[in-house]
């Protein structure tokens, strides 16, 4: 178990690095996906995967995706965010007609009931799939490194996207957790994926980013980019952070399953959006639902 220094850093108010004051005024607040960024909004994770960490196997069949989609959405969510290839450690590649097979029936049916629906893949053909069945997002967890035509289309078809920081791929990016600065190398090289998704023709206002906690970093690394979460402000972009069950928490609290960690996930989330984050990509809506409101009600 890790054993942290509870002496966190002053809380700020969410989203602090996204305001500006002009004139004595606060300047209107960011918009992305069609959502002001006034307050914390709510990804959803949704896998349709036999294999993902913690719910793998739950949401194969469509319809009970479906329900369980429209359930979240119900209870506050802003984004679906549907996944049909898992993305934990160790995971190998899933063939992109199995993945499109799991996730388009899924998108499909969420759009056409109204809910704002992402694509969590980092395949262009996927992508281009999951727009026309209704998806309105993509979030890439390769920020559009992994195919070289993702960054194309997802300028030619104007989606926001969400590009996360990820070195090499789930099987052997551990191996790739050596930084010299971690919060200062994440910075730099998301800033890299930013110029580069401009350069093929993505708009600035579209892209939001993500630090990519436990990926490709330590439970340590993970602890000091949290904390360091500020400094990916200098980037001008809206953070989506997403901590939900996440290793880091079990080598906090010793829990290993990582069912039983929404405790953690709270906690962490809450601490994310008060360094800055902007969207809190979580399993438990409900749950974090009331969490944020209690929070907001004692720090506004």
């Amino acid at each position: 178990m890790i054993v942290v220094d509870t002496n966190v850093p002053s809380m700020v108010p969410a989203n602090r690095s996204l305001q500006s004051r002009a004139g004595g005024a606060l300047a209107p607040p960011p918009r992305w996906a069609g959502l002001t960024l006034d307050r914390p909004r709510l990804m959803a994770v949704l896998n349709v995967t036999p294999d993902s960490f913690s719910d793998g196997g739950h949401f194969l069949d469509p319809d009970a995706a479906i329900a369980a989609g429209l359930a979240m959405a119900a209870a506050g969510a802003d984004i679906i965010d549907v996944g049909g290839e898992s993305t934990r450690p160790q995971s190998g590649p899933t063939q992109q007609a199995e993945e499109q097979r799991r996730v388009l029936p899924v998108i499909h049916g969420l759009a056409a009931a109204g809910l704002r629906v992402s694509v969590d893949t980092r395949h262009a053909a996927t992508m281009a799939a999951a727009l026309d069945a209704g998806a309105a997002i993509v979030n890439d967890v390769y920020a559009l490194a992994h195919d070289p035509d993702a960054a194309p289309l997802v300028a030619a078809r104007g989606c926001p996207v969400v590009l996360m920081h990820m070195r090499g791929t789930p099987a052997d990016m551990y191996a790739q957790a050596r930084y010299d600065d971690v919060a200062a190398d994440v910075t730099r090289e998301l800033g890299q994926r930013i110029e580069a998704a401009q350069s093929a023709g993505v708009a600035r206002e579209q892209i939001i980013i993500d630090p990519g906690i436990g990926f490709a970093k330590t439970a340590e690394q993970s602890i000091e980019l949290l904390r360091r979460l500020p400094e990916l402000g200098a980037l001008g972009r809206p953070i989506l952070v997403g901590v939900s069950r996440k290793s880091f928490l079990g080598a906090v609290t010793g829990e290993q399953d990582p069912r039983h960690r929404l405790p953690g996930s709270l906690a962490a989330g809450l601490f994310a959006l008060s360094q800055g984050a902007a969207i809190l990509r979580v399993h438990n809506v409900p749950e974090t639902i009331q969490a944020i409101r209690v929070w907001r009600a004692l720090t506004t």
